[in-house]
Protein backbone atom coordinates (compact mmCIF):
# COMPACT_ATOMS: atom_id res chain seq x y z
CA UNK A 1 0.00 0.00 0.00
CA UNK A 2 1.04 3.20 -0.97
CA UNK A 3 2.66 6.07 2.16
CA UNK A 4 3.12 9.52 1.96
CA UNK A 5 6.06 9.33 3.59
CA UNK A 6 7.39 6.75 1.00
CA UNK A 7 6.25 9.16 -2.30
CA UNK A 8 7.94 12.17 -0.70
CA UNK A 9 11.00 10.28 -0.07
CA UNK A 10 11.14 9.24 -3.73
CA UNK A 11 10.46 12.27 -5.35
CA UNK A 12 13.63 13.75 -3.28
CA UNK A 13 15.82 10.88 -4.78
CA UNK A 14 14.42 12.06 -7.92
CA UNK A 15 15.17 15.63 -7.55
CA UNK A 16 18.57 14.58 -6.19
CA UNK A 17 19.66 12.51 -9.55
CA UNK A 18 18.95 15.76 -12.05
CA UNK A 19 18.99 19.05 -9.12
CA UNK A 20 19.51 21.42 -12.16
CA UNK A 21 17.13 20.12 -14.73
CA UNK A 22 14.37 20.45 -11.74
CA UNK A 23 15.37 24.04 -10.93
CA UNK A 24 14.77 25.32 -14.34
CA UNK A 25 11.46 23.40 -14.32
CA UNK A 26 10.70 25.16 -10.85
CA UNK A 27 11.49 28.47 -12.57
CA UNK A 28 8.82 27.82 -14.92
CA UNK A 29 6.36 27.13 -12.07
CA UNK A 30 7.03 30.33 -10.20
CA UNK A 31 6.51 32.15 -12.85
CA UNK A 32 3.40 30.38 -13.98
CA UNK A 33 2.42 31.33 -9.92
CA UNK A 34 3.25 34.85 -10.01
CA UNK A 35 1.62 35.30 -12.72
CA UNK A 36 -1.70 33.97 -11.67
CA UNK A 37 -4.82 34.87 -10.32
CA UNK A 38 -3.39 32.86 -6.65
CA UNK A 39 -3.06 37.36 -5.31
CA UNK A 40 -4.33 38.17 -2.42
CA UNK A 41 -4.32 41.81 -2.48
CA UNK A 42 -1.46 42.22 -4.92
CA UNK A 43 0.44 39.65 -3.22
CA UNK A 44 1.47 36.29 -4.81
CA UNK A 45 1.24 33.04 -2.86
CA UNK A 46 4.61 30.95 -2.41
CA UNK A 47 5.36 27.79 -2.99
CA UNK A 48 8.17 24.79 -2.88
CA UNK A 49 8.77 22.33 -5.41
CA UNK A 50 7.51 19.38 -3.98
CA UNK A 51 3.53 19.28 -3.50
CA UNK A 52 1.61 17.79 -0.87
CA UNK A 53 0.63 13.83 -1.62
CA UNK A 54 -1.72 11.63 0.19
CA UNK A 55 -3.01 8.52 -1.01
CA UNK A 56 -6.47 7.29 -1.18
CA UNK A 57 -6.13 5.71 2.48
CA UNK A 58 -5.79 9.18 3.27
CA UNK A 59 -8.57 10.19 1.78
CA UNK A 60 -10.94 7.62 3.45
CA UNK A 61 -8.94 8.69 7.21
CA UNK A 62 -10.14 12.33 6.20
CA UNK A 63 -14.48 11.61 5.24
CA UNK A 64 -14.62 9.19 8.21
CA UNK A 65 -12.98 11.72 10.80
CA UNK A 66 -15.31 14.20 9.28
CA UNK A 67 -18.36 12.59 9.73
CA UNK A 68 -17.56 11.92 13.25
CA UNK A 69 -17.13 15.66 13.46
CA UNK A 70 -20.24 16.83 11.82
CA UNK A 71 -22.21 14.26 14.22
CA UNK A 72 -20.86 16.01 17.24
CA UNK A 73 -21.31 19.67 15.70
CA UNK A 74 -24.99 18.70 14.65
CA UNK A 75 -25.65 17.90 18.81
CA UNK A 76 -23.79 20.82 19.85
CA UNK A 77 -25.88 23.29 17.67
CA UNK A 78 -29.17 21.90 18.81
CA UNK A 79 -28.48 22.01 22.07
CA UNK A 80 -27.15 26.01 21.60
CA UNK A 81 -30.54 26.50 20.10
CA UNK A 82 -32.71 24.54 22.68
CA UNK A 83 -30.42 25.31 26.14
CA UNK A 84 -30.68 28.39 27.31
CA UNK A 85 -28.02 27.41 30.09
CA UNK A 86 -26.09 25.88 27.49
CA UNK A 87 -25.40 29.02 25.17
CA UNK A 88 -24.16 30.97 27.86
CA UNK A 89 -21.21 29.42 27.88
CA UNK A 90 -20.30 30.35 24.34
CA UNK A 91 -20.85 34.49 25.50
CA UNK A 92 -21.81 35.67 22.26
CA UNK A 93 -23.79 39.14 22.08
CA UNK A 94 -27.33 39.24 22.24
CA UNK A 95 -27.45 41.05 18.53
CA UNK A 96 -25.55 37.78 17.40
CA UNK A 97 -27.35 35.07 19.73
CA UNK A 98 -30.84 36.60 17.97
CA UNK A 99 -29.27 36.17 14.58
CA UNK A 100 -28.38 32.48 15.43
CA UNK A 101 -31.72 31.18 16.53
CA UNK A 102 -33.88 32.39 13.59
CA UNK A 103 -35.60 29.33 12.18
CA UNK A 104 -32.86 27.54 9.80
CA UNK A 105 -34.78 27.80 6.30
CA UNK A 106 -32.73 24.66 5.01
CA UNK A 107 -31.47 21.14 6.51
CA UNK A 108 -27.77 22.20 6.47
CA UNK A 109 -26.47 23.33 9.92
CA UNK A 110 -23.29 24.11 8.40
CA UNK A 111 -23.32 24.40 4.20
CA UNK A 112 -19.33 25.32 3.71
CA UNK A 113 -15.99 24.69 5.94
CA UNK A 114 -12.49 24.23 6.08
CA UNK A 115 -11.39 22.04 8.74
CA UNK A 116 -7.92 22.56 9.42
CA UNK A 117 -6.07 19.30 10.96
CA UNK A 118 -2.22 18.14 12.26
CA UNK A 119 -2.14 15.26 10.58
CA UNK A 120 0.82 12.65 11.30
CA UNK A 121 1.44 11.26 7.63
CA UNK A 122 3.27 8.24 9.63
CA UNK A 123 0.64 7.19 12.30
CA UNK A 124 -2.14 9.07 10.40
CA UNK A 125 -3.49 10.48 13.85
CA UNK A 126 -4.36 13.96 14.11
CA UNK A 127 -5.07 17.10 16.08
CA UNK A 128 -7.53 19.83 15.06
CA UNK A 129 -6.33 23.46 14.42
CA UNK A 130 -9.34 25.17 13.59
CA UNK A 131 -12.76 25.02 12.50
CA UNK A 132 -13.24 27.55 9.50
CA UNK A 133 -16.93 27.85 8.62
CA UNK A 134 -17.14 32.03 7.51
CA UNK A 135 -15.59 32.91 4.69
CA UNK A 136 -13.36 29.57 3.87
CA UNK A 137 -11.34 30.24 1.14
CA UNK A 138 -7.90 29.37 -0.74
CA UNK A 139 -9.65 27.41 -3.31
CA UNK A 140 -8.43 29.19 -6.47
CA UNK A 141 -5.03 28.91 -4.35
CA UNK A 142 -4.65 25.31 -4.80
CA UNK A 143 -6.15 25.66 -8.46
CA UNK A 144 -3.52 27.84 -9.77
CA UNK A 145 -1.25 25.58 -7.74
CA UNK A 146 -2.36 22.52 -9.49
CA UNK A 147 -1.59 24.63 -13.01
CA UNK A 148 1.82 25.45 -11.76
CA UNK A 149 2.69 21.69 -10.79
CA UNK A 150 2.32 20.26 -14.20
CA UNK A 151 5.08 22.71 -15.42
CA UNK A 152 7.77 20.71 -13.47
CA UNK A 153 9.71 17.88 -14.23
CA UNK A 154 9.21 16.25 -10.66
CA UNK A 155 5.73 16.02 -11.34
CA UNK A 156 5.90 14.77 -14.74
CA UNK A 157 8.01 11.94 -13.49
CA UNK A 158 5.49 10.82 -11.15
CA UNK A 159 2.50 11.21 -13.41
CA UNK A 160 4.45 8.50 -15.47
CA UNK A 161 4.44 6.34 -12.64
CA UNK A 162 1.41 6.48 -11.47
CA UNK A 163 -1.98 7.58 -11.41
CA UNK A 164 -2.51 11.14 -10.22
CA UNK A 165 -5.98 13.36 -9.32
CA UNK A 166 -6.72 17.21 -8.39
CA UNK A 167 -9.80 18.55 -6.31
CA UNK A 168 -12.06 20.49 -7.77
CA UNK A 169 -13.32 23.11 -5.65
CA UNK A 170 -15.51 25.79 -7.74
CA UNK A 171 -18.30 23.86 -9.79
CA UNK A 172 -18.85 21.67 -6.91
CA UNK A 173 -19.64 24.35 -4.48
CA UNK A 174 -22.10 26.12 -6.59
CA UNK A 175 -24.02 23.13 -7.15
CA UNK A 176 -24.05 22.20 -3.42
CA UNK A 177 -24.90 25.99 -2.22
CA UNK A 178 -27.73 25.63 -5.35
CA UNK A 179 -29.27 22.78 -4.00
CA UNK A 180 -29.22 24.02 -0.46
CA UNK A 181 -31.10 27.05 -1.57
CA UNK A 182 -33.96 24.71 -3.75
CA UNK A 183 -34.99 23.55 -0.15
CA UNK A 184 -36.09 26.57 1.04
CA UNK A 185 -39.43 28.51 0.73
CA UNK A 186 -40.14 30.31 -2.41
CA UNK A 187 -37.27 29.39 -4.11
CA UNK A 188 -36.85 29.86 -8.04
CA UNK A 189 -35.02 27.60 -10.68
CA UNK A 190 -32.23 29.95 -11.34
CA UNK A 191 -31.50 32.70 -8.17
CA UNK A 192 -29.75 35.69 -8.37
CA UNK A 193 -27.12 35.10 -6.51
CA UNK A 194 -24.58 37.45 -4.57
CA UNK A 195 -21.15 36.52 -3.17
CA UNK A 196 -20.77 39.12 0.01
CA UNK A 197 -18.19 40.80 1.61
CA UNK A 198 -16.19 43.50 3.21
CA UNK A 199 -14.41 44.10 -0.05
CA UNK A 200 -10.94 45.16 1.86
CA UNK A 201 -10.90 41.67 3.14
CA UNK A 202 -12.25 39.88 -0.02
CA UNK A 203 -10.09 37.48 -1.99
CA UNK A 204 -11.64 39.31 -5.47
CA UNK A 205 -9.91 36.57 -7.69
CA UNK A 206 -11.36 33.71 -6.08
CA UNK A 207 -14.38 35.77 -5.82
CA UNK A 208 -14.83 35.59 -9.94
CA UNK A 209 -13.87 32.58 -10.08
CA UNK A 210 -16.86 31.13 -8.41
CA UNK A 211 -19.58 34.01 -9.85
CA UNK A 212 -18.29 32.25 -13.16
CA UNK A 213 -19.60 29.08 -12.19
CA UNK A 214 -22.87 30.14 -11.02
CA UNK A 215 -23.27 31.75 -14.24
CA UNK A 216 -22.24 28.61 -16.03
CA UNK A 217 -24.95 26.84 -13.97
CA UNK A 218 -27.72 29.41 -14.57
CA UNK A 219 -27.63 31.54 -11.51
CA UNK A 220 -26.63 35.00 -12.75
CA UNK A 221 -24.51 36.51 -9.87
CA UNK A 222 -22.67 39.31 -9.16
CA UNK A 223 -19.68 40.60 -5.92
CA UNK A 224 -21.29 42.76 -3.61
CA UNK A 225 -20.03 45.07 -0.64
CA UNK A 226 -21.60 44.24 2.11
CA UNK A 227 -22.09 47.95 3.74
CA UNK A 228 -23.17 49.09 0.28
CA UNK A 229 -26.69 46.53 -0.12
CA UNK A 230 -29.86 48.18 0.22
CA UNK A 231 -33.44 46.96 1.81
CA UNK A 232 -35.93 48.09 -0.36
CA UNK A 233 -39.16 47.25 -0.56
CA UNK A 234 -38.68 43.86 1.28
CA UNK A 235 -35.73 42.47 -1.24
CA UNK A 236 -32.28 43.06 -0.67
CA UNK A 237 -30.11 44.68 -3.49
CA UNK A 238 -27.04 44.88 -4.68
CA UNK A 239 -24.77 46.68 -6.76
CA UNK A 240 -27.90 47.20 -9.56
CA UNK A 241 -31.57 46.70 -9.41
CA UNK A 242 -31.93 43.14 -9.99
CA UNK A 243 -33.23 41.69 -6.04
CA UNK A 244 -30.85 39.02 -4.65
CA UNK A 245 -32.36 35.50 -4.02
CA UNK A 246 -29.35 34.24 -2.45
CA UNK A 247 -26.15 35.16 -0.53
CA UNK A 248 -23.27 33.11 -0.77
CA UNK A 249 -21.81 34.75 2.36
CA UNK A 250 -17.69 35.15 2.68
CA UNK A 251 -17.96 38.42 4.95
CA UNK A 252 -17.09 36.49 8.66
CA UNK A 253 -19.36 36.77 11.66
CA UNK A 254 -16.55 38.64 13.68
CA UNK A 255 -16.25 41.60 10.98
CA UNK A 256 -20.21 41.43 10.58
CA UNK A 257 -21.07 42.18 14.36
CA UNK A 258 -17.83 44.58 14.57
CA UNK A 259 -19.52 46.85 11.28
CA UNK A 260 -23.31 45.86 12.58
CA UNK A 261 -24.39 49.74 12.54
CA UNK A 262 -22.57 49.72 8.69
CA UNK A 263 -24.47 46.44 7.42
CA UNK A 264 -28.00 47.12 8.36
CA UNK A 265 -29.53 46.72 5.31
CA UNK A 266 -27.67 43.21 4.69
CA UNK A 267 -28.75 42.38 8.71
CA UNK A 268 -32.70 43.47 8.14
CA UNK A 269 -32.80 41.30 5.19
CA UNK A 270 -31.42 38.55 6.77
CA UNK A 271 -33.67 38.71 9.80
CA UNK A 272 -37.02 39.01 7.49
CA UNK A 273 -36.08 36.06 5.81
CA UNK A 274 -36.20 38.23 2.27
CA UNK A 275 -32.99 36.21 1.11
CA UNK A 276 -31.39 32.84 1.54
CA UNK A 277 -28.34 33.04 3.26
CA UNK A 278 -25.54 30.21 2.89
CA UNK A 279 -23.98 29.98 5.31
CA UNK A 280 -26.09 31.42 7.81
CA UNK A 281 -25.03 33.20 11.28
CA UNK A 282 -25.50 29.79 12.78
CA UNK A 283 -22.11 28.74 11.37
CA UNK A 284 -20.72 30.58 14.34
CA UNK A 285 -21.20 28.26 16.88
CA UNK A 286 -18.66 26.21 15.12
CA UNK A 287 -16.71 28.57 13.88
CA UNK A 288 -15.41 30.47 16.87
CA UNK A 289 -12.85 28.96 18.71
CA UNK A 290 -14.74 29.14 22.13
CA UNK A 291 -16.03 25.69 21.42
CA UNK A 292 -12.56 24.10 21.68
CA UNK A 293 -12.99 24.75 25.09
CA UNK A 294 -16.90 24.31 25.47
CA UNK A 295 -16.24 20.63 23.68
CA UNK A 296 -14.38 19.17 26.82
CA UNK A 297 -16.76 20.89 29.29
CA UNK A 298 -19.04 18.71 31.31
CA UNK A 299 -22.37 19.66 30.01
CA UNK A 300 -21.10 19.00 26.47
CA UNK A 301 -19.80 15.27 27.62
CA UNK A 302 -23.10 14.91 29.12
CA UNK A 303 -25.30 14.66 25.80
CA UNK A 304 -21.93 12.95 24.01
CA UNK A 305 -21.77 9.77 23.27
CA UNK A 306 -18.87 7.65 25.04
CA UNK A 307 -17.01 7.10 21.33
CA UNK A 308 -18.17 10.91 20.54
CA UNK A 309 -16.24 12.13 24.01
CA UNK A 310 -13.04 9.68 23.24
CA UNK A 311 -12.73 11.02 20.37
CA UNK A 312 -12.90 14.76 21.47
CA UNK A 313 -9.85 13.77 23.89
CA UNK A 314 -8.14 12.05 21.83
CA UNK A 315 -8.20 15.01 18.77
CA UNK A 316 -9.36 18.03 20.10
CA UNK A 317 -6.64 19.90 22.03
CA UNK A 318 -7.05 20.88 25.63
CA UNK A 319 -8.39 24.70 25.66
CA UNK A 320 -8.93 27.06 28.39
CA UNK A 321 -10.06 30.71 28.64
CA UNK A 322 -7.37 32.85 29.95
CA UNK A 323 -9.62 34.24 32.18
CA UNK A 324 -10.70 31.11 33.97
CA UNK A 325 -10.11 30.35 37.64
CA UNK A 326 -8.49 27.09 37.04
CA UNK A 327 -6.08 28.36 34.90
CA UNK A 328 -3.14 26.30 34.90
CA UNK A 329 -0.99 29.59 34.83
CA UNK A 330 2.38 28.21 36.35
CA UNK A 331 2.17 25.18 33.62
CA UNK A 332 1.35 27.67 30.84
CA UNK A 333 4.66 30.29 32.01
CA UNK A 334 7.31 27.31 32.52
CA UNK A 335 6.55 24.95 29.92
CA UNK A 336 5.70 27.67 27.32
CA UNK A 337 6.50 25.00 24.33
CA UNK A 338 3.34 23.40 25.16
CA UNK A 339 0.91 26.17 25.26
CA UNK A 340 -0.08 28.99 22.17
CA UNK A 341 -2.59 31.53 22.85
CA UNK A 342 -5.38 32.54 20.60
CA UNK A 343 -8.10 35.00 19.91
CA UNK A 344 -11.77 33.47 20.13
CA UNK A 345 -12.89 34.98 16.78
CA UNK A 346 -10.64 36.05 14.71
CA UNK A 347 -9.07 34.85 10.79
CA UNK A 348 -5.57 34.76 9.25
CA UNK A 349 -4.08 34.17 12.59
CA UNK A 350 -4.21 37.42 13.73
CA UNK A 351 -2.91 38.02 17.43
CA UNK A 352 -2.15 34.10 17.78
CA UNK A 353 1.33 34.18 19.75
CA UNK A 354 3.05 30.69 20.56
CA UNK A 355 5.30 29.75 23.20
CA UNK A 356 7.94 28.18 20.65
CA UNK A 357 8.41 31.27 18.86
CA UNK A 358 9.30 33.00 22.40
CA UNK A 359 13.07 32.95 23.23
CA UNK A 360 13.01 33.13 27.22
CA UNK A 361 10.52 32.35 29.53
CA UNK A 362 10.24 36.33 31.25
CA UNK A 363 9.37 37.19 27.58
CA UNK A 364 6.82 34.19 27.47
CA UNK A 365 5.14 35.63 30.84
CA UNK A 366 5.34 38.60 29.80
CA UNK A 367 3.16 37.97 26.63
CA UNK A 368 1.10 35.67 28.64
CA UNK A 369 0.10 38.16 31.37
CA UNK A 370 -0.76 40.70 28.97
CA UNK A 371 -3.76 38.62 27.48
CA UNK A 372 -5.28 37.63 30.48
CA UNK A 373 -8.39 38.82 29.58
CA UNK A 374 -11.80 38.59 27.81
CA UNK A 375 -11.50 37.03 24.06
CA UNK A 376 -8.52 34.79 24.64
CA UNK A 377 -7.77 31.52 25.15
CA UNK A 378 -4.85 29.28 25.81
CA UNK A 379 -4.44 26.04 23.99
CA UNK A 380 -2.46 22.74 23.99
CA UNK A 381 0.70 23.44 21.23
CA UNK A 382 0.37 20.75 18.89
CA UNK A 383 3.94 19.69 16.92
CA UNK A 384 2.88 19.78 13.33
CA UNK A 385 4.49 16.74 10.96
CA UNK A 386 7.65 17.51 9.34
CA UNK A 387 8.69 16.52 6.00
CA UNK A 388 11.22 17.63 3.36
CA UNK A 389 10.53 19.69 0.68
CA UNK A 390 12.99 22.20 -1.49
CA UNK A 391 13.11 25.74 -2.77
CA UNK A 392 14.34 26.51 -6.10
CA UNK A 393 13.54 29.99 -6.22
CA UNK A 394 16.99 31.21 -6.83
CA UNK A 395 18.45 28.24 -8.69
CA UNK A 396 19.49 24.44 -8.36
CA UNK A 397 22.15 25.58 -5.57
CA UNK A 398 19.94 25.07 -2.66
CA UNK A 399 19.54 22.24 -0.03
CA UNK A 400 16.76 20.46 1.22
CA UNK A 401 14.66 21.76 4.37
CA UNK A 402 12.58 20.33 7.05
CA UNK A 403 8.75 21.56 6.98
CA UNK A 404 6.20 21.71 9.28
CA UNK A 405 2.45 20.72 7.40
CA UNK A 406 -1.24 22.05 7.85
CA UNK A 407 -4.07 20.17 6.50
CA UNK A 408 -7.08 22.00 5.49
CA UNK A 409 -9.81 19.59 4.61
CA UNK A 410 -13.12 22.02 2.47
CA UNK A 411 -16.23 20.42 3.45
CA UNK A 412 -19.73 20.96 1.35
CA UNK A 413 -22.76 19.79 2.88
CA UNK A 414 -21.20 17.37 5.57
CA UNK A 415 -18.97 15.69 2.84
CA UNK A 416 -15.36 16.11 2.61
CA UNK A 417 -14.55 17.86 -1.20
CA UNK A 418 -11.19 18.56 -0.89
CA UNK A 419 -7.39 19.66 0.60
CA UNK A 420 -5.91 23.07 0.72
CA UNK A 421 -1.78 21.78 2.17
CA UNK A 422 0.02 24.86 3.79
CA UNK A 423 4.03 24.31 5.43
CA UNK A 424 6.15 26.48 7.15
CA UNK A 425 10.03 26.73 7.95
CA UNK A 426 9.22 26.97 11.64
CA UNK A 427 6.89 25.06 13.92
CA UNK A 428 4.32 27.82 13.21
CA UNK A 429 1.73 27.62 10.07
CA UNK A 430 0.21 30.96 9.67
CA UNK A 431 0.41 34.36 7.71
CA UNK A 432 1.82 36.07 10.17
CA UNK A 433 5.18 33.54 10.37
CA UNK A 434 5.06 33.04 6.57
CA UNK A 435 3.23 30.28 5.65
CA UNK A 436 3.38 28.71 2.56
CA UNK A 437 1.13 26.84 0.09
CA UNK A 438 1.32 23.77 -1.52
CA UNK A 439 -0.56 22.01 -4.30
CA UNK A 440 -2.65 18.64 -3.00
CA UNK A 441 -2.55 15.85 -5.41
CA UNK A 442 -3.83 12.11 -4.61
CA UNK A 443 -1.71 9.59 -5.72
CA UNK A 444 -2.70 5.83 -6.30
CA UNK A 445 -0.96 2.98 -8.46
CA UNK A 446 -1.74 3.33 -12.24
CA UNK A 447 -4.17 0.59 -13.09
Amino acid sequence: MLQQEELNQSYCETIQRDKVAHAKSAADEIAYVNSSTAKYHGRCVSTLYIPKMFTEEDIHIFQDLIQVLYGIFEKVMERYRTDESYRRLFGFSGELEELILRKPRYRSNIPIARIDIFYNENTKDFKFCEFNTDGSSAMNEDRELNHGLKLTKGYQKLAAGYDIRTFELFDSWVRTSLKIYQETEGAVTNPYVAIVDFMESATNNEFEIFAESYRRQGAECEICEIRKMRYEKGRLYGSGNRPIDLVYRRAVTSDIMKHFDEVTDFIRAVKEDAVCLIGDFATQIAHNKILYHILHHPMTQAFLTQEENTYVKAHIPYTVLMTADYLPYDRIVQKKDNWILKPLDSYGSKGVYAGVEFASEKEWKRIVDEHREEGYLVQEFCVPYQTKNIDFSKGADTDFIDVSNLTGLFVYDGQFQGIYSRVSRGKIISTQYSEIALPSVVVREAK
